[in-house]
């Protein structure tokens, strides 16, 4: 699964700085294909895999698509796809077994605004989002699902995430202040950007340990992926 972005500006900013991408990785969950901008030949849907004593649909697999379009221009393939989908549910799984508190309407509105923002005009993010095939509604849904699975990722992983002062100060020599002065920038003490280096080091630790969980308990899931032809 990718790791999502909804991290404090600065630390957006830090990671650009680090010379990582600071593009969005925003997943969106499953939801009824009555809701996804289709064509009349997309209207029935179908099982494109199974997982555990669940499925994930077709619609699930083009409206994750249609998203990754928005965000990055182009699809995943649609194994890559159902593959993340598989993680979601995982991850979700996890949550509703821990009872996780989905996330406020007004941390979603100002989760949609902030991306949003990423594009150059609001005018050009409808144009996209008409170009993908997705509207507000869908994309608002898919920004509360990932605020769910990102908070829930964090407050499972967050407390293992030790960033050390050593770790900080090495990080600040070895990637912020050389990527500064290839900008003849102004670089500011390491007292300044303590605070948001460490909290880039601790996303990068929670990320790890994700990606490490997701991995151990993906091969003990039960998923079977259906052909687009419909055989197995």
């Amino acid at each position: 699964m990718t790791r999502p972005i909804f991290i404090s500006g600065a630390a957006l900013l830090l990671l650009g700085w680090g010379g990582s991408s600071a593009r969005a990785q925003i997943q969106p969950a499953p939801a009824p294909s009555s809701s996804i901008a289709a064509s009349p030949t997309d209207q029935i849907d179908g099982v494109a895999a199974r997982i555990e004593d669940d499925i994930i649909t077709e619609s699930e697999v083009r409206e994750l698509g249609a998203f990754q379009q928005l965000v990055d221009g182009k699809p995943e393939t649609r194994d890559q796809i159902i593959r993340e989908l598989a993680d979601q549910w995982l991850i979700r799984a996890e949550a509703a077994a821990a009872q996780y508190a989905q996330p406020s309407a007004t941390d979603i509105d100002r989760a949609y605004v902030d991306f949003v923002k990423q594009y150059p005009s609001a005018e050009v993010f409808q144009q996209k989002c008409v170009a993908a095939g997705l509207s507000e509604a869908a994309v608002r849904r898919m920004i509360q699902q990932q605020l769910y699975l990102a908070r829930f990722i964090d407050y499972r992983f967050r407390p293992a995430a030790q960033v050390s002062d050593q770790q900080v100060a090495d990080y600040y020599r070895d990637n912020f202040v050389p990527q500064l002065q290839a900008r003849h920038a102004e670089i500011p003490p390491l007292d300044d950007v303590d605070d948001t280096i460490r909290e880039v080091l601790i996303q990068r630790a929670i990320s790890d340990r994700e990606t490490k969980w997701l991995d151990e308990t993906r091969g003990r899931l039960k998923i079977d992926v259906i052909s687009k032809d419909g055989g197995s």
